[in-house]
């Protein structure tokens, strides 16, 4: 199973995202700059967090119009899997490939703790790991995480199934509607989530609730 990590200017947990995937797959994955204008033939792309471009304009803008996203664009329409963890998920919504949008924290503060998820959908080939309903473990380290949808993309969302976690027993770190901290595009071969799962993948962590998200995304596509 091949990988590929999208660098930006700015983000600081490519290397955290590299090792996990090393780790867990066995095998280091591609490395491609964002302005690189093609991808090695990979199963899948993964967009790290931190703050591309400082976080100018708005989060994940400025990123999610640099060249390497025509090909991302065009890799997730073939059914190629993409996962965006923080700021990559900001990217993968400020390019179009999934619903939403992502505001401020309520707080208007960063949020830095671990927080408790609930496994909404296990029919992906991200999630299949988990068992519906499950509460998992996981760190956050954001500033605008705050999921919203309009009435008609929110419906659409909750009953296509999209939803892939939620911040569970009362742990919403940013005020994100009905809880949601990953959605899944249409076809469920996108994922985003604000959350980092690539940071509780092994002991010396405190945890591996992550671990299982990492293996299903590396196995053969379901």
């Amino acid at each position: 199973m091949k990988a590929a990590v999208i660098v930006f200017p700015g983000l600081n947990r490519d290397r955290d995202m590299i090792a996990a995937l090393t780790k867990i797959g066995g095998v280091k994955p591609d490395v491609v700059w964002h302005q690189d204008t093609d991808l090695p033939e990979t199963d899948l792309i993964v967009i790290p967090g931190g703050f591309s471009y400082g976080d100018y304009l708005r989060c994940g803008a400025i990123a999610a119009r640099s060249p390497i996203m025509d090909k991302v664009r065009e890799r997730a329409a073939k059914g190629t899997k993409v996962l965006g963890v923080c700021n990559g998920f900001q990217i993968l919504i400020e390019a179009g490939l999934l619903p939403g949008a992502l505001m401020r924290n309520t707080s208007l503060k960063f949020a830095c703790r671990e927080v408790k998820l609930e496994v909404v959908n296990t029919d992906s080939a991200f999630t299949k790991g988990y068992t519906q309903g499950q509460i998992i473990r996981c760190p956050i380290a954001h500033h605008d995480g705050n999921y919203f949808a309009d009435a008609e993309t929110l419906a659409r969302v909750e009953g296509n199934g999209q939803v892939a976690f939620r911040y569970a027993e009362g742990t919403n770190p940013n005020g994100s509607i009905n809880n949601i901290a990953g959605v899944f595009n249409d076809t469920k071969n996108v994922l985003g989530l604000m959350p980092h799962p690539e940071n509780l993948i092994e002991a010396a962590h405190g945890g591996d609730d992550g671990r299982a998200l990492f293996a299903a995304a590396l196995s053969q596509v379901a």
